[in-house]
């Protein structure tokens, strides 16, 4: 769905009717249950109760694009199609250093200009990303756990793949699959700008009160407060969701993926969800936008 099919939203002041329950919708990663547990389990209190609603990002992303979910974590990619409906809390986001996608081969791949790589999905920032590097690309698309396998066999529904674009948990697996790094794309940005690499944002409507919307904000961070204090509280809600992962890896992903921007984007936080969204629109991938980026 376009940008255009969106119902436009009025004005950041303007206020939808509050529900008794606010569904809040984040995936099943280790990093997003160990920052939520806290919240959903009802052991910090925000202005709404909320319920949780898990899925995978890309299927966020794309509920994104309907608004179906007033408090939703999403790709930063995608954030830029939802902005006029949509803005992000400053706490509960995936931003770092170290943090990014990988591209992995079977062999022996250079340049993958013309060649066709498996990608999680066409609003993620792993294939903004990988768009920015290799703007001949062609990628064929399917859920992020299935990435590693295509490349793997070398096809994906009848089609040849050459290399796959990975996020999560799989840049600490993909050597269990025989194959190599080709590119880290966080390190390649983390060259190019000097800054942070933003993935994923907690994104609330904007037709939300503004004290709404502050008052989740510093739920979220409540959450995460609980969590580092109480590290042992969200094992068990971690691990029923982890899949199949080790422990080792499940512990991996939390310590990578949440760190002090989880907490609080700050100031060089967002002037590396500007530069995303500048390069965006610099290659077409995206509009520009005038409306703020975060909770005020």
């Amino acid at each position: 769905m376009s940008l255009d099919a969106l119902s436009p939203v009025s004005s950041p002041e303007s206020s939808a009717e509050l529900p008794a329950v606010l569904d809040l919708g984040y995936s099943f990663c280790p990093n997003d249950t160990f920052i939520f547990h806290a919240l959903h389990a009802g052991l910090v209190r925000g202005p709404l109760p909320v319920r949780e609603v898990l899925e995978d990002v890309q299927t966020l992303n794309e509920w994104a694009l309907s608004g179906r979910l007033p408090m939703t974590k999403i790709s930063y990619r995608a954030y830029f199609e939802v902005m006029d409906r949509y803005v992000a809390l400053r706490a509960g986001g995936a931003l770092g250093r170290g943090v990014g996608p990988l591209i992995v081969t079977r062999g022996d791949v250079q340049n993958l200009n013309g060649r066709t790589v498996a990608s999680p999905g066409a609003l993620t920032t792993a294939e903004l990303l990988l768009r920015l590097v290799f703007p001949g690309v062609n990628v064929v698309r399917m859920r992020y756990d299935e990435v590693m396998p295509a490349v793997q066999r070398g096809e994906f529904g009848g089609q040849p793949i050459d290399a796959g674009l990975i996020i999560h948990e799989s840049r600490f697996t993909f050597h269990e699959y025989g194959l190599t790094r080709l590119l880290d794309l966080g390190a390649w940005w983390e060259q190019e700008t000097g800054l942070p690499l933003p993935l994923g944002a907690i994104l609330v409507r904007r037709d939300l009160p503004h004290d709404v919307q502050r008052g989740l904000n510093a739920a979220v961070r409540a959450s995460l407060e609980y969590a580092y204090a109480h590290p042992d509280a969200a094992r068990a809600y971690i691990r029923e969701h982890a899949l199949e992962m080790s422990d080792e890896v499940m512990q991996a992903h939390i310590d990578l993926y949440v760190n002090p921007f989880s907490l609080d984007v700050g100031e060089e936080g967002e002037r590396a969800v500007r530069e995303l969204h500048r390069r965006a629109v610099e290659v077409g991938a995206t509009r520009p936008s005038g409306w703020p980026l975060f909770v005020e």
